[in-house]
């Protein structure tokens, strides 16, 4: 896999610090390199992305060859110490990996990291297949130490979970670490600032000459396509049998480009075609270099209509769009994967068992009636969204649960405004919400979900867990006492599994005062540990579906006759469905009986 090519190329290359927050499709780097040991390495789960790359640069200001592990929405949250880094500069190796997500598969946007190369004025490689992304990591490293600066590695998720045979030695680079020495410049002023911005501009003109050997030609057609990433391979399968026509500029490097390799290449062409996910950022550098030396010639690309902006490509779709362009009918494409089996659509629900259906549930039922506005965050639980359970009206980013309800309870008092964040969410990005509502006395409920896990990402550990990424103790930090110390004295605990009208009942109870309050909602989540029951319909069922129709359970199913029933392999015994059920038709069986 593409992460695990990274992961491997880092460790053979010396990396001695590898920090990073978990999200899709970023994880498998990290998840990789737990599994190495070695007396200059250490690997860990930061608390957020700022954290992570804050860590990165201490550790390279030491000398140290570092790296920070995030998707695209993480660099966001890390973007204050990055463009202060592009200024500042670093001392060992430093590469920002950061996983794109054009779909977008599993992320709230489809942001395209190469923007932030051009925001900071930093290099950014952008490797098309996992054998390259291994190939790269070395010259990362090395442009990074010779001109002291943070490097971007951006792949996408293509990229990141597509496969590729690499043969390698895995034989660690062994480096020593000279350690911290004092200098002025570490500290940076705004007199120094702008001195090392006019540097940075002057290191970025020799920094185009050492990476334009990344970016080369291929072909000798007059029809000319700038391309890079995975759509590089995407434009060789769709031109198979055509090749004479076209030539490539295939771009490794996108910022900063070098002129020369694309004045070279558009001398002789009659059109060019830029096929590229997500922003037109090839496109955008290319017509400048191509204004700024007065080259004129026909373009086609995305702020011409021809290529879209959104989602991901494929051949298929690169093939439409140079019959589009060229209007020639051996690019006409019908579909080439019509044989390919068409997994039925559903619609995105927690799992069985999930203890936030549980805790969704409580809370719905026991402001049943009431005029609420529930505010949803980034994890498992944005799926509280989806029918039965509807009890996510908004979703932002990380951590802004908190701050929206807020928002929200400002606008519009009338209302009753409940947040629900997950635990690890809450350490990332949900304390500093918190505090605020604290201190400008906004009157909104915090629900905080803990399933003791980063689930969304693979049951990663978080500072609520006590547990490191190899498993080993670290220090534990509780909720309550955080919550406790920032001065919220309104507080419940409520085991999610527990008696589901009791719960209720507490909950309504609690929710009946205009008060910041925040309740934690702690159960394990489902997938972890073993199954100890499960349940089953007894002959008291009359078909009603109620059960299905509130919760919403995948383990709730219908025969083939339409009758009801519980899939034990799924099941885990929780309790909710029977909670519901008027005709005690729903009973446990242990595992052993």
């Amino acid at each position: 896999m593409g992460n695990e090519a990274v992961a491997y190329s880092l460790f053979i290359n010396g990396v001695n610090v590898v920090v990073g927050y978990p999200g899709t499709p970023s994880t498998e780097v990290i998840e990789t390199l737990k599994n190495f040991q070695d007396d200059d390495f250490y690997v860990e789960w930061s608390t957020n992305e700022k954290v992570a790359l804050e860590i990165a640069a201490g550790a390279s200001l030491a000398g140290a060859r570092a790296v920070a592990t995030m998707k695209q929405v993480g660099l966001n949250v890390a973007a204050d110490p990055l463009l202060s880094l592009s200024v500042v500069g670093v001392e060992g190796g430093l590469i920002v990996f950061v996983a794109d997500d054009p779909g977008p598969h599993s992320s709230q946007t489809e942001q395209d990291t190469r923007n932030f190369a051009r925001f900071c004025n930093l290099p950014v490689f952008d490797p098309s297949s996992p054998k390259e992304a291994f190939e790269l990591i070395k010259p990362a490293f090395e442009i990074s130490e010779k001109y002291n600066l943070p490097v971007l590695y951006r792949m996408t998720t293509r990229v990141c979970h597509s496969n590729q045979s690499i043969e390698f030695e895995l034989k660690r680079e062994k480096r020593r670490i000279k350690g911290f020495e004092k200098r002025p410049d570490w500290v940076i002023l705004p007199a120094l600032s702008y001195k090392k911005h006019v540097e940075l501009e002057k290191k970025l003109q020799d920094i185009k000459k050492d990476l334009s050997v990344y970016n080369r030609v291929e072909g000798k057609g007059k029809i000319g396509i700038i391309t890079g990433g995975v759509s590089y391979f995407y434009v060789k399968e769709a031109i198979k049998g055509f090749e004479d026509l076209f030539s490539i500029l295939k771009i490794t490097v996108a910022h900063p480009l070098d002129d020369e390799i694309v004045l070279g290449f558009v001398e002789d062409k009659e059109v060019l075609i830029f096929i590229e996910e997500l922003d037109p950022v090839l496109e955008e550098e290319v017509k400048l270099i191509l204004f700024e030396n007065g080259k004129l010639l026909p373009v086609y690309g995305k702020r011409n209509g021809y290529v879209p902006f959104a989602g991901e490509f494929d051949v298929d779709k690169v093939r439409n769009i140079f019959y589009k362009i060229l209007s020639d009918e051996k690019f006409l494409v019908r579909n080439t994967f019509v044989d390919v089996l068409q997994i039925p659509k559903r619609q995105a629900q927690l799992c069985a068992g999930c203890p936030h259906r549980n805790s969704f549930l409580i809370v719905k039922y026991a402001m049943k009636g009431k005029d609420v506005i529930f505010t949803g965050d980034i994890g498992c639980y944005t799926l509280g969204f989806a029918k039965p359970i509807s009890t996510t009206d908004t979703c932002l980013c990380m951590g802004a649960s908190i701050t929206m309800a807020q928002g929200l309870k400002i606008a519009d008092r009338s209302k009753k405004v409940i947040s629900f964040i997950g635990d690890s969410t809450f350490f990332h990005s949900g304390i500093t919400g918190l505090v605020n509502s604290y201190y400008n006395r906004h009157n909104i409920t915090v629900c905080i979900l803990d399933n003791l896990t980063t689930g969304m990402t693979g049951f990663q550990p978080h500072p609520g867990t006590g547990k490191k990424i190899y498993g080993e103790e670290g220090r534990k930090v509780s909720i309550e006492d955080i919550v406790k110390g920032i001065g919220v004295e309104k507080i419940l605990v409520i085991d999610p599994y527990s008696d589901f009208t009791e719960n209720v009942n507490k909950v309504r109870e609690f929710l009946k005062d205009e008060e910041l309050g925040v309740i934690i909602f702690r159960r394990e989540c489902a997938n972890m540990g073993s199954k100890e029951s499960y349940l089953k319909i007894n002959q008291n069922c009359s078909n009603c579906k109620g059960c299905m129709q509130i919760t919403g359970c995948p383990a709730l199913k219908e025969d083939e006759n339409g009758n009801i029933f519980i899939d034990s392999a799924l099941c885990n015994g929780c309790g909710l469905c029977k909670s519901f059920c008027p005709y005690s038709a729903i009973e446990k069986v242990m595992k052993d009986d």
